[in-house]
């Protein structure tokens, strides 16, 4: 894994792995579950795709494609990755740092 990421997000995307997420989640006091594990994989296919970290709109567009509107919707982020949730899960799934985020 490269461990010269900076603000904890990863410089090389494809050494993610989940050991990597549990211990960002760990770090930012959060408790990774399948749940969090879902929308961060779905995250990193979004990157694969399209070649940039979503930002909370893009994100939940793209979740609804794939798991269904309940989870895609802001409360749902929001309550699994308090505060930003975008934020969140592009540094749990070793992505660069959304740019719409502050």
């Amino acid at each position: 894994m490269d461990s010269s990421a900076s603000n904890s997000y990863l410089s090389n995307v494809p050494a993610w792995d989940r050991d990597y997420a549990c211990r960002q989640a760990d770090s930012q006091g959060i408790a990774l579950t399948p749940e969090h594990l879902e929308i961060v994989l779905l995250a990193r296919q979004f990157y694969d795709r399209f070649g940039f970290s979503p930002s909370i709109r893009p994100l939940a567009k793209y979740l609804v494609g794939y798991i269904g509107f309940e989870k895609a919707t802001s409360l749902y982020l929001l309550n699994l990755f308090p505060g930003s949730p975008a934020r969140l899960v592009a540094n749990l799934g070793g992505l660069p740092k959304p740019k719409n985020c502050l």
